[in-house]
C-alpha cells in the first residue's frame, strides 16, 4: 500500500510517491531522468533527453486549443539530500520513508524532495490527463539545480517553442514570484601540512542547528555551524596551544549548515581548560540564538589522532572562519524585506591534501554579487589561499509588462476572491537562466507550501497542493 494513495489529487500524489522510490539527489538523476523518458514513451507523448539529462515531454493541445502558444511548464528533478546524523538512509539507494502528519507530507529523518519533485508531479498529472483542457504542453525538467543549475546551462532552447513558462519552483501559496536573484559557488582551498602527534585530542561538535535554505531563510539569521565552531576555535586559541586535527561542517552550500565538527590537540593539562572555555561560549552562543535557534547543543569526547595540523595551517583555518563573512550583507531599497545580497558558508570539506570552504553567493544585483566575491578573494590571498568561483549564474530581472502575471492575478482573483501578491525572491531560480536563453519567453514562478525545505525537517502541505493543481488547471484553461 502506497502512503499517499488516498490523497487528493490523486494523480499528483501517485506520481510524487513513485519519484520518492528512486533515488535523486542532485549528481545522481540518471535513473529519474530515464523514469522520465519511460514515462512519456508508455504515452506515446514525444520526449527528448538531453547531455545534461535534461527531459522534454511535449503534449498537443486539446480542442479549441490549438491556435494558443504552447506553454512551458518546468520544474526540477534533483532534490538536496540531507539527513539526521541518527537516520540510516543512504540516498544512493535508499526510498524515501513518507509519512501523513494532519495536512503535511513528510519523510522520516530525510529530505522530503518536495522541492522540486512536486512541480514534476504537476506536470506528469497533466501529461496523463484527458480532461483538462489546455494549450500545447512542454514539460521541461531540468537537473542539478540545486547544485548549480547545471542542467539549466546546458539546455539547448531549440528544443522549446512555448511563450510562456510556468515555474512550479516556489514554496508559499498565492505568492507569484517575478524576479530572483543570481548567485554563485565560490570555493576556498587550504592546502595542509601534516606534523606527528603526541598529545591528547579532543572532538568538539556543534549541532542542534535548524539551518535551512541559504536563499530563503538567511535572513532569520539561523546558527551556521560552520562559523560557530570558527567563533570556538578563536577562543580556544587565545588561551591555549592547539593544532586542528580534523575539521568539516554542512553538507549543501545552499544549506546553512546545523553541524560541524574539530579534532583539536594540546597537552593534556589543557583539555579541562577547553572544556570550560567551549562550555563558556555555548552559553554566549545559546543567550545569541535564543529565539532563532535556542536547541544549540556542543557535545565534547576524547579521541585520538596520529597527527595534527601545522601552527600555521591551524591559523590560517581559525583566521579564515572568522574573517569570512555570511549571511545578509544588505537589504534591497527597491522592495521592502527583501535580501539583497548575501552568502553562506555551507560547507567545510577536510581530506588529506586540503581544507575546502564552500559559499554560495546570492545577490539580486550583480555589482554586489561580485563585489562579495571580491572581498573573499582578497581573504584568500592574504593565507595564501586557492580561490575558485563556479557555476555561476545570472539575476531574473523583474519585467513591467507580463501577459502572465496579468493572467495569473485574474485567475487566482477568481478562485480565490482575493489578491495574490507579487514578490521578488532571494534565493536562485532557474528563470535567470532560462530568461537569458528565451528572451521572448513570458515567465512566472509560483507553488504549494513547502517548509523547511533543505533539511530533514521539510514537509508539504496537503491542502495547499489541491489548491495549487485547481489554479493550474483554471490557469490552462484561461489562456485561451
Amino acid at each position: 500500500m502506497n502512503v499517499l494513495e488516498n490523497l487528493e489529487p490523486k494523480k499528483v500524489f501517485s506520481f510524487f510517491e513513485e519519484m520518492t522510490k528512486i533515488p535523486h539527489g542532485s549528481g545522481n538523476e540518471k535513473e529519474i531522468s530515464n523514469y522520465l523518458v519511460n514515462f512519456a514513451k508508455k504515452r506515446n507523448l514525444e520526449v527528448i533527453q538531453d547531455s545534461s539529462l535534461n527531459v522534454i515531454i511535449k503534449k498537443n493541445a486539446t480542442s479549441d486549443y490549438e491556435s494558443v502558444p504552447p506553454v512551458i511548464i518546468q520544474g526540477h528533478m534533483d532534490m538536496v539530500c540531507e539527513k539526521n546524523k541518527d537516520v540510516s538512509h543512504d540516498f544512493e539507494n535508499d526510498a524515501l520513508k513518507l509519512q501523513v502528519q494532519e495536512d503535511y507530507i513528510y519523510a522520516s529523518g530525510t529530505t522530503l524532495g518536495a522541492d522540486n519533485g512536486i512541480a514534476v508531479a504537476f506536470g506528469l498529472a497533466l501529461l496523463d490527463s484527458n480532461d483538462i483542457p489546455h494549450p500545447a504542453l512542454e514539460i521541461l525538467v531540468t537537473t542539478g539545480e540545486e547544485t548549480g543549475m547545471y542542467g539549466a546551462i546546458g539546455l539547448d532552447p531549440k528544443h522549446l517553442n512555448g511563450k510562456v513558462l510556468l515555474n512550479i519552483d516556489s514554496e508559499e501559496e498565492g505568492v507569484f514570484l517575478v524576479s530572483c536573484a543570481g548567485g554563485a559557488t565560490n570555493y576556498v582551498n587550504i592546502k595542509n601540512q601534516w606534523e606527528e602527534n603526541e598529545n591528547t585530542a579532543l572532538k568538539l561538535e556543534i549541532k542542534g542547528l535548524k539551518g535551512g535554505h541559504s536563499g530563503m531563510e538567511i535572513i532569520k539569521q539561523r546558527g551556521n555551524a560552520n562559523k560557530i565552531i570558527g567563533r570556538l576555535l578563536l577562543a580556544i586559541s587565545k588561551e591555549i596551544n592547539v593544532n586542528i586535527a580534523h575539521i568539516s561542517g554542512g553538507a549543501k552550500n545552499n544549506a546553512i549548515p546545523r553541524e560541524s565538527e574539530v579534532v583539536l590537540t594540546t597537552k593534556s593539562t589543557n583539555i579541562e581548560k577547553i572544556k570550560t572555555i567551549a562550555n563558556n561560549m555555548l552559553e554566549i552562543f545559546k543567550m545569541e540564538l535564543k529565539v532563532e535557534d535556542p536547541d544549540i547543543q556542543l557535545e565534547i569526547t576524547e579521541t585520538k589522532s596520529q597527527k595534527h595540523l601545522t601552527c600555521e595551517v591551524t591559523n590560517k583555518i581559525i583566521s579564515f572562519l572568522n574573517l569570512m563573512p555570511n549571511g545578509v550583507q544588505t537589504m534591497s531599497k527597491d522592495i521592502e524585506g527583501l535580501v539583497e545580497s548575501s552568502l553562506n558558508l555551507g560547507v567545510i570539506d577536510f581530506n588529506e591534501e586540503e581544507v575546502t570552504f564552500i559559499s554560495a553567493v546570492r545577490s539580486s544585483v550583480k555589482s554586489l554579487k561580485l563585489e562579495i566575491l571580491e572581498k573573499i578573494e582578497v581573504l584568500a590571498k592574504l593565507i595564501n589561499a586557492e580561490v575558485i568561483t563556479d557555476s555561476s549564474y545570472p539575476e531574473w530581472q523583474f519585467e513591467q509588462n507580463s501577459k502572465i502575471r496579468e493572467l495569473c492575478v485574474k485567475t487566482y482573483k477568481e478562485i480565490n476572491g482575493k489578491e495574490p501578491k507579487i514578490d521578488a525572491i532571494h534565493a536562485g531560480l532557474e528563470c535567470g537562466l532560462l530568461k537569458e536563453k528565451m528572451h521572448d519567453v513570458d515567465m512566472i514562478s509560483f507553488g504549494p507550501n513547502l517548509y523547511d525545505v533543505h533539511t530533514p525537517q521539510e514537509h508539504m502541505s496537503i491542502s495547499s497542493v489541491k489548491r495549487v493543481w485547481e489554479f493550474i488547471k483554471k490557469l490552462l484553461e484561461n489562456t485561451k
